[in-house]
């Protein structure tokens, strides 16, 4: 019996971190979580976290500020 193609494992290659975080960092990333403290299941703080990460291309001469390049 053979696994669906989805299910297969990935192949085994090697990614270097800078690589990844290149790739990640050129299309932006968005990390969300949600914290919570409660005490006898009653919430007193919850707090809601959200960022967006991503690459500033600092390469360029800024734009004027009417926003014609």
């Amino acid at each position: 019996m053979t696994l669906p193609e989805r299910d297969s494992p990935l192949p085994g290659r090697q990614v270097a971190l800078v690589d990844l975080l290149d790739r990640l960092l050129a299309g932006g990333v968005v990390i969300t979580g949600d914290l919570v403290l409660s005490i006898a299941d009653i919430d007193l703080v919850r707090i809601s976290l959200r960022a967006l990460i991503t690459s500033v291309d600092g390469s360029g001469a800024p734009l004027p500020r009417d926003g014609r390049s």
